[in-house]
């Protein structure tokens, strides 16, 4: 497929579809685009985002595309396919940018007629800001893709999610479960919003701006939220998260402890092993 010309849908024109269409229109693919605000398409169409784009349901665009993107809300995209799925042609092959996998995946694949198939796809990339005006396809550079097959799936569509990924310019494709994704996002991403949620609500100080330093600043640089999208994300995946924050507190009771009875030795050992695997990602990254 490595010089093979695709027509690409992408449903839902934000800051992760925008980035998604930025970096398929670059490689020569003809990129659409249906999504609810017409700003959002004159935009990309004068920036050179995209070839067409519609903010209504267009028979003729849905049934054209090879492959489709969605970058909706998890509810909004079982809503969409639920009405419209039916309209792709058989052999396409959609996927998605969500969250989370559990709870949409077998609906999504359920609904679809003979022939059309959903893989799942999760790009760990992205920016607080929101809007196609923010995308930018640079995000991906050096960043995670992880696809997310079921038993469902053919081999052939899943390596079609993953040469998408590598056509985004992905530097590391990976296979997960969806048991398996949505316990590590729980981890490795909700976990870490929620703690810097939590921490810009720790103090209600309107003037900590004046004397924060750059570990602050790096630790809340995600609390910056949308509250519409994670709210959702958080309820999806509520089991996992909440087993995630358990053990966080656990961890943090420990090292609080070991502070509160000046055991030195504890805060040290906690330190050191925060260090090591810290060090796992420089050493990926040949720092």
């Amino acid at each position: 497929m490595t010089n093979e010309r695709k027509t690409i849908l992408i449903i839902g024109l934000g800051l992760m579809g925008g980035s998604y269409a930025m970096a398929l229109k670059r490689k020569g693919h003809t990129v659409n685009c249906i999504t609810l605000s017409q700003t959002s398409i004159d935009y990309a169409l004068s920036q050179g985002i995209i070839d067409r784009g519609t903010t209504e349901i267009d028979e003729e665009l849905i049934h054209s595309c090879d492959i489709a993107v969605f970058a909706l809300y998890p509810h909004v995209f079982t809503e969409w396919i639920e009405r419209y799925g039916s309209k792709f042609k058989e052999g396409a092959v959609i996927t998605d940018v969500t969250g989370v996998k559990g709870e949409i995946v077998e609906k999504i694949q359920s609904m679809l007629p003979e022939g059309v198939e959903f893989i799942a796809a999760h790009p760990m990339a992205g920016r607080e800001s929101s809007g196609v005006e923010n995308a930018d396809d640079r995000v991906f550079k050096n960043a995670n893709y992880i696809v997310v097959p079921t038993e469902k799936n053919t081999e052939k569509a899943i390596k079609i999610c993953e040469w998408l990924g590598r056509e985004l310019g992905f530097e590391r494709i990976s296979r997960l479960s969806v048991d398996e994704h949505d316990k590590m996002i729980a981890f490795l991403s909700q976990l870490t919003h929620c703690i810097a949620v939590s921490l810009m609500c720790a103090s209600d100080d309107e003037n900590i701006y004046k004397y924060t330093g750059d570990s602050f600043r790096d630790l809340t640089r995600i609390a910056k939220i949308n509250e519409t999208m994670w709210c959702e994300l958080f309820s999806l995946n509520k089991a996992n998260l909440l087993a995630e924050i358990d053990a966080f507190s656990e961890q943090l009771q420990r090292l609080r402890n070991a502070i509160g009875s000046d055991d030195g030795e504890t805060v040290k050992d906690m330190m050191r092993r925060s260090t090591l695997r810290r060090g796992y990602f420089d050493k990926e990254r040949g720092v």
